[in-house]
């Protein structure tokens, strides 16, 4: 027999139906709506501390720089959202970029090069994915060991030394180049992002993704192939990773082994940022080009502001742990009240 309070507890017709209000539906997205609040707060602050931060020079070179973080930020969503971690992305960005410039020089045609990293890149990842899925292993330990190997490898390769790639060929378009007035690395990355968002909200996959960070038991006992799903996110997030060693290797016109140090922790700040749990089971690609955004936006700005480059990690890690909490503790919190 139901108690009084098991049954005040049923949602009526009423309350189902009832419309939410712009309010409601802010506080119950409260880890997009904290970064779209935060987002609008530095692009402000920036645009009146310094003179030239809104300039559209400024805007599209914001837009070319954030690129490689925008592309990686988007599998690396997927990633977290299924309970997992990527810790080697800035290390495959830099053996990427390093085999890119060896490639060219040695004659072969870069188109096929580019195909070749992208292959790199993925089988990197799917190493990396068989251990976490597979064999059970945490994926911080398997990625921290990929995060060390893969940057060693790129050391080794070029000897700790940057490798030109010539000016006049064409790939450097890939990292230089323009159409309609937008950087090619920018309509790459919003490609992307649109495929992935696609992917994450609009396919059984993405759904799979979320289960799996949520409960990946249930999903497992639902017929759905968890282990073939984890794999693959790791394979999106290594062929990810290949694709912003091309476009920075193409952006800078060299290859080299130091490239990329830190880019993980930018990367997981991102994504973070942008609302999705540490923990998996909820993730949001809007949240996290928001994110990349605001990341690519503090950077920008404090150089802007001609902040000592000793003083820029210091600000930028503070503000980061400002929105986070901001994300946590007010926007989460009220959310749970309502």
């Amino acid at each position: 027999m139901s108690t009084p309070a098991q049954i005040s507890s049923v949602p009526t017709p009423a309350t189902r139906l009832r419309p939410r209000g712009l309010k409601d539906r802010f506080f119950a997205n409260g880890g997009v709506g904290s970064i779209a609040v935060f987002f609008v707060f530095v692009v402000v602050l920036f645009s009146v501390a310094t003179e030239d931060f809104l300039s559209v020079p400024n805007i599209l070179n914001i837009l070319r720089q954030s690129s490689p973080l925008l592309m990686v930020a988007a599998a690396m969503t997927l990633v977290i959202t299924t309970g997992g971690i990527d810790l080697s992305v800035g290390s495959i960005l830099a053996l990427v970029s390093a085999l890119c410039a060896i490639l060219i020089q040695a004659g072969i045609p870069w188109a096929l090069v580019v195909l070749l990293m992208l292959a790199c890149g993925g089988l990197i990842g799917a190493l990396q994915g068989f251990f976490v899925a597979y064999e059970g292993i945490p994926a911080f330990i398997v990625t921290l060991a990929g995060l060390s190997v893969i940057r060693g490898v790129a050391l080794l390769t070029t000897g700790g030394y940057s490798i030109p790639i010539p000016a006049t060929l064409s790939f450097v378009e890939l990292g230089r180049g323009w159409f309609l007035g937008v950087p090619v690395p920018a309509i790459i990355a919003t490609g992307i992002v649109a495929l992935a968002f696609v992917l994450f909200t609009q396919t059984p996959f993405g759904r799979y993704v979320t289960g799996i960070g949520a409960n990946a038991e249930a999903v497992r006992r639902a017929g759905v192939n968890t282990k073939a799903v984890t794999l693959f996110v790791y394979v999106l997030s290594g062929t990810m990773a290949a694709l912003a060693g091309v476009v920075l290797a193409a952006r800078l016109g060299s290859g080299s082994s130091n490239a990329g140090q830190g880019f993980e922790l930018d990367v997981i700040a991102a994504v973070v940022l942008g609302g999705t749990s540490l923990f998996g089971g909820r993730g949001t690609m809007v949240g996290t080009v928001l994110g990349a955004l605001t990341v690519a936006v503090i950077g920008n700005g404090l150089i802007l502001a001609h902040l000592s480059p000793f003083l820029t990690p210091i600000v930028t890690g503070t503000i980061i742990l400002v929105a986070i909490w901001m994300n946590f503790r007010i926007f989460r919190g009220a959310a749970r009240k309502r």
